[in-house]
């Protein structure tokens, strides 16, 4: 069959499929859930996939779903994944559909991530026969700090038979026209790592903070500081975030505090950046604080690493993409986003790509990921199903051994 028919069937397939990935999506959309166990969502794709002729597993300490395409004949496995855990934060949107629990919400698209891949179930099932190969479809909880990869990875996701060879995934964006397709070679997505800085002074009366060791001043010296260390420390070509997003001290108008409290987070899009960032941010936090007479306890936790898209896959995925959408609708993005994604875990085990599609509502500004008020046109996710389908298809092709 032409590469162009192929497309063709795939794009109607998924126009086919985009009214019940919709339902699907507003479904999730209505029930957001948090973290490693998501059972409502969870049965949702059990429900979707109790038509579909695939092999479900589910996860052991979450509730992940693994459905198993196996092909015609043997080859390669292709893992294309899609997270499906929702946010702590109050949706402010007018939707239909809009949350119905207090303080969570579906504003990074994983609700669409999880109907695009489900319907592309249902369409690869159809061409199984032509699968040379495998198609693991891995729906993940947890992606939203809680490593829901990394612990799928610990319980086998990626060496149970057969292994997984590669592996692909879409993040929808809010921001970008409906239907563009972005990617890079390389880092894509910064590291996260958590900052949390403890200063112990010594409290006294307001009036007289000569007899105190007031941590407050310390505190806010430190954040400055710390933008002038990424500024004047840090290449800027390979750039760190540091931002300090919360302090906590004291208790009222005329009490100097014993203690104060910085938490942030650092991002970085190599590893060398990484270190050179944790060890400066703690060089300058307790080198200011013993200036000042006051204790400074850094703590840095490790979180998701750089996201990495292999080259070889990235400009395979760009080819696929270019062929399906169009040329003019590729954006070949000129730095990573200094956001984390935990499908890194995967990413440094096998080769693969994420890329971004473009759901920005037609003649919106477009809200970003993780806001309140964050909206899709869900149009866009016919273009995701046909992508991951595509991907898929023609991955398997060219990677299987000739029969």
């Amino acid at each position: 069959m032409s590469t162009d028919l192929l497309l063709a069937e795939l794009r109607d397939a998924a126009r086919a499929e985009l009214g019940d990935a919709v339902a699907l999506r507003r479904r999730l959309h209505e029930n957001p859930e948090l973290g490693l166990v998501l059972p409502e969502t969870q049965r949702a794709v059990l429900d979707w996939l109790a038509d579909v002729d695939c092999e479900v597993a589910t996860g052991g300490q979450t509730s992940a779903v693994v459905a198993t395409l196996r092909g015609g004949r043997p080859g390669p496995t292709l893992l294309l994944r899609a997270d499906m855990d929702a946010l702590p934060l109050r949706e402010e949107t007018d939707l239909p559909f809009a949350s119905r629990h207090e303080g969570r919400m579906h504003a990074c698209g994983h609700d669409a991530h999880v109907a695009m891949l489900a319907g592309a179930a249902r369409v690869l099932a159809r061409r199984r026969a032509e699968l040379p190969g495998t198609v693991k479809l891995v729906f993940q909880p947890g992606e939203e700090g809680f490593g829901g990869a990394r612990v799928l990875i610990d319980e086998g996701l990626l060496d149970a038979e057969p292994r997984v060879d590669a592996a692909f995934a879409i993040h929808v964006d809010s921001s970008l026209p409906l239907g563009r397709v972005a990617l890079r070679p390389g880092p894509i997505l910064a590291s996260g790592d958590l900052l949390s800085i403890d200063l112990q002074g010594r409290g006294g009366h307001a009036s007289m903070p000569h007899l105190a060791a007031d941590p407050i001043p310390v505190a806010c010296e430190i954040v400055m500081a710390l933008q002038s260390f990424v500024t004047r420390r840090v290449d800027a070509f390979d750039p760190v975030v540091v931002s300090v997003t919360r302090i906590q001290a004291g208790t009222t108008a005329n009490v100097i505090p014993p203690t104060a409290h910085l938490l942030g987070t650092i991002r970085s899009v190599s590893e060398r950046a990484r270190e050179a960032a944790r060890d400066g941010v703690r060089r300058v936090a307790e080198g200011i604080a013993a200036a000042h007479g006051v204790d400074a306890k850094v703590h840095l936790v490790p979180g998701y690493p750089v996201t990495v898209n292999d080259a070889g896959f990235a400009e395979f995925a760009r080819g696929v993409a270019a062929e399906l959408v169009g040329e003019e609708a590729v954006v070949d993005m000129r730095a990573p986003i200094m956001g984390a994604e935990d499908f890194s875990y995967i990413l440094q085990r096998v080769p693969g790509a994420i890329v971004f599609l473009g759901a920005r509502p037609p003649g919106e500004a477009g809200e970003p990921l993780h806001s309140s008020r964050m909206r899709i046109d869900e149009d866009a996710m016919a273009t995701g199903i046909a992508l991951h389908a595509a991907v898929a298809l023609r991955w398997l092709h060219g990677a299987a051994k000739p029969a």
